[in-house]
């Protein structure tokens, strides 16, 4: 992880966890009533709602107001480019599917990036009045409710009593699955897009395993899921802020030996 100086990362986690507040009173304020869907594909179904646009948005007018200079990329509304070190990322809903049916798993997702790589991550859950965030390389938070705590991985996990959740989100063909019977037979828990992530990083799940992830889906998850002593990478082992296919792991044993099971699909 990029490490920033003390000072940078309490200036930055401040304006998230402040920008955390005002995302959940702007949603119930603003979007909480009917929308409208579109799909983005001709062939497949990749939802997008009119709250997602509304969302980015108020989010970049958020950043450009404390942050003039900083480059943003988003999910709905590309990249602005700047000449600063500083990128946010933003993905205004993530689980857009969970949104469009009423499940509250959905959330916002914003990194902040220092030379392309993320160091401050906000994953923010309206309807579930939550939201994790990162306050330095090694100290990582959920709000519930007001009340704050320190998360951290479970890092006793063990390969034969892991809590495994997983998804593929259609990227993985049935043939590719059947080579992998060792985790589709120990896929016990639901992957809730970005929660299923928070919820590793609180100790609550030891594995998790997505396909399929966009820079935004997964940039702001990782300096979370670092500062919780968990360990992030894709299916290659390769460097989590390229995305792709990605796998986090409670600890180093149980990292290497998911990595070994998935090798027969990770080409």
């Amino acid at each position: 992880m990029q490490i920033l100086k003390s000072s940078d990362y309490k200036l930055y986690s401040k304006f998230i966890e402040s920008l955390a507040k005002k995302l959940t009173r702007f949603y119930y304020s603003k979007l909480n009533k009917p929308f409208k869907v579109s799909n983005k594909l001709r062939s497949g179904y990749d939802p997008v709602t009119t709250a997602d646009k509304a969302f980015e948005r108020f989010i970049r007018s958020e950043i450009k107001k404390r942050f003039p200079n900083h480059q943003i990329i988003g999910e709905e509304f590309g990249y602005k480019k700047t000449k600063s070190d500083y990128s946010w990322v933003i993905d205004p809903i993530d689980g857009t599917r969970s949104f469009v049916i009423g499940n509250p798993t959905w959330s916002n997702l914003i990194s902040l990036n220092y030379k392309g790589n993320p160091v401050v991550g906000l994953a923010n859950f309206p309807i579930l009045k939550k939201f994790y965030f990162n306050t330095s390389f090694n100290s990582a938070y959920v709000s519930e409710n007001g009340k704050k705590k320190k998360i951290l991985v479970n890092q006793k996990a063990t390969y034969s009593k892991m809590k495994l959740s997983a998804a593929f989100h259609g990227s993985l063909s049935l043939n590719k699955q059947k080579k992998i019977p060792q985790i589709l037979r120990r896929m016990q828990f639901p992957c809730s897009d970005a929660l299923s992530y928070s919820h590793f990083a609180e100790g609550k799940l030891d594995v998790v395993i997505q396909c399929g992830n966009k820079i935004w889906d997964i940039h702001a998850l990782i300096p979370i899921i670092e500062a919780a002593k968990g360990i992030v990478s894709t299916w290659k082992n390769d460097d989590a802020k390229k995305a792709g296919n990605i796998i986090c792991s409670a600890n180093n044993n149980l990292h290497k030996k998911m990595l070994k099971i998935l090798r027969p699909v990770s080409s």
